[in-house]
């Protein structure tokens, strides 16, 4: 029985640590969103509500500076005030916010959302098990291994997810007459606009490199375009 406590451990762990990430993730966002008013943003995203058979797409703007667009465990979708901002600026056209919206979306509709909420979880369990047995099996490098690991592990999941949510935007954008079109040129800015530089190998990396999800939209809409024969 003793050899079972740590995983045991873990996983007590993890479903504390599950709630707990919830709880605190939706209490930050309830202190520090709003919904988004925007009349040329809500004509795009109008569209994509027509487009899945809903009433209406709700966006919320959350008071932060950096770059970024997300979706919460509990199926809302948020865009940062700095990405707001850069849209305000021009520096983004509103079918490229509307695009990131989408891509959002997408987490939302294939579960990622929620999922990366319990993988986080799951991921900080498997490192604590991780770092009690192969710690006393390998003294001073097991703990350097289990977090190599457990990080590699996320990386994967997470590169997985960004493609699958880039198809459900494209598919989106395209049923909605929008196009893949403003996806892959905010895709092309988005590095500088987020002034991020990916000098790690693509696997280490928790998102795909830029222009392989480029060549992988790029690929869905050369078979849109494509007439049956």
């Amino acid at each position: 029985m003793l050899k079972f406590t740590p995983i045991l451990l873990a996983i007590v762990y993890a479903l504390v640590m599950y709630h707990f990430s919830a709880w605190r993730t939706r209490r930050e966002l309830d202190a520090r969103s709003t919904e988004l008013a925007d009349p040329r943003l809500k004509k795009l995203t109008d569209r994509m509500a027509q487009a899945l058979e809903l009433p209406r797409i709700r966006v919320n703007i959350y008071e932060i500076d950096p770059v970024n667009g997300l979706a919460a465990p509990d199926g809302r979708i948020f865009i940062t005030r700095g990405f707001y901002q850069k849209y305000r600026q021009g520096e983004v056209s509103a079918e490229e916010l509307a695009s990131v919206i989408a891509h959002e979306l997408g987490h939302v509709a294939l579960g990622h959302a929620r999922r990366r909420m319990i993988d986080f979880s799951g991921q900080n369990a498997i490192r604590t098990a991780l770092m009690m047995v192969l710690g006393r099996l390998i003294p001073g490098v097991g703990v350097w291994l289990a977090n190599m690991l457990t990080s590699l592990l996320a990386a994967h999941l997470s590169r997985s997810d960004e493609y699958e949510a880039d198809a459900y935007a494209a598919a989106l954008l395209h049923k909605s007459g929008i196009g893949i079109a403003p996806q892959v040129s905010l895709f092309k800015k988005l590095e500088a606009l987020t002034q991020s530089t990916h000098a790690a190998p693509a696997w280490l990396l928790s998102h795909p490199k830029t222009q392989d999800r480029i060549s992988a939209i790029e690929a869905m809409g050369a078979r849109w375009s494509t007439p049956e024969t």
